[in-house]
């Protein structure tokens, strides 16, 4: 068996490699594979390996449900763990720190993934390991040895107040200008918006109370141009469905995530502005609301952050704030 999977390997490198290249490689794989038993894998295996790495990841997607993961979230996990399984193709039992490194790294030189991408699938394999570990299906998570990919820290771009103004000027209709003035006003996640409905606002105190991640709940405060654009928007409205945003269209469906994401992305463009999306009104926000002076704490719970250090990755510190700053206590 070791000669046969030798010669296969070998035949594969033919257009690859020189004749003397594949005579070492024959050389080193014949010594190497000494030490080790090779068995070739019947496809029944393969299928069952398959069968029981799909029904532990299906117990591992509904955990992640019950504690509130968004679809997209749970689609994410469920896309990138399958990848592994298929690149690995052996049980859960017997995947350990050298597999997930080798399949780390193989992924990146094939994809040409960026250092942040990287950190994300090995942050998902480490969560699914976590829980097989405390739902004892293996001993010890292999991925506690793999640690966290070094990323380069740049600041993210807010937007300018001349953004915004040229935002507000491209808008068509009165229905884009109120979810516009809620993004910029609120800095509510774009899934957060969608799920709004009528009676969720509170004119009176202009609040509202939305539904976050993890299912929890949080108040948040909008301005008085929201609350003017969003009442003048309702009473355009001739439909009975209590979202607070539908489609500008019958069936006046209740517009969803990508729906706003699209109209942000195409205002952005009219407006000549590059790679605006509903996340950057987020992040500018929380930039504002800081350099105004507002603790924190308390932006970190405008925002629905359970971690403070979260809230300070959302926040870019002006520049000229840290010069003025640098001008009245140190020279």
């Amino acid at each position: 068996m070791r000669e046969l999977f030798v010669g296969k390997v070998i035949d594969t490198t033919e257009e690859f490699l020189d004749n003397n290249q594949r005579i070492k490689l024959k050389e080193i794989l014949t010594e190497i594979c000494i030490y080790y038993k090779i068995e070739k894998l019947e496809q029944s295996q393969k299928e069952e390996i398959q069968r029981n790495n799909e029904d532990i990841l299906n117990r591992f997607i509904s955990s992640k449900e019950i504690e509130g993961c968004s679809k997209r979230t749970l689609n994410y996990y469920r896309d990138t763990i399958n990848k592994m399984f298929d690149a690995v193709n052996l049980p859960i039992n017997e995947i350990n720190t050298e597999t997930l490194r080798n399949y780390l790294a193989d992924y990146k030189n094939n994809s040409n993934a960026g250092m942040v991408t990287m950190d994300n699938i090995r942050r998902t394999l480490s969560s699914f390991f976590a829980w097989l570990e405390n739902e004892d299906y293996i001993v010890k998570s292999p991925v506690r040895r793999i640690h966290k990919v070094k990323t380069t820290r740049r600041v993210k771009e807010t937007l300018t107040d001349e953004n915004l103004e040229k935002l507000r000027d491209t808008c068509s209709n009165v229905r884009d200008l109120a979810i516009l003035e809620l993004l910029i006003s609120t800095g509510m996640r774009v899934g957060e918006i969608t799920r709004l409905n009528i009676l969720d606002m509170n004119f009176q105190e202009r609040s509202c109370i939305v539904l976050g991640k993890g299912n929890s709940e949080r108040e948040v405060y909008f301005s008085a141009k929201s609350k003017m654009y969003i009442k003048k928007y309702l009473e355009t409205r001739t439909d009975n469905n209590e979202a607070l945003f539908v489609s500008l269209i019958k069936p006046y469906n209740r517009l969803g995530i990508s729906g706003i994401e699209i109209l942000i992305r195409n205002l952005g463009k009219e407006a000549n502005i590059n790679k605006v999306h509903p996340h950057k009104f987020r992040r500018t926000m929380a930039t504002m609301a800081i350099d105004k002076g507002m603790p924190i704490e308390q932006v970190q719970k405008l925002l629905g952050h359970i971690k403070i250090d979260t809230t300070m990755e959302y926040a870019m510190v002006n520049q000229n704030n840290v010069k003025n700053s640098h001008r009245k206590y140190i020279t």
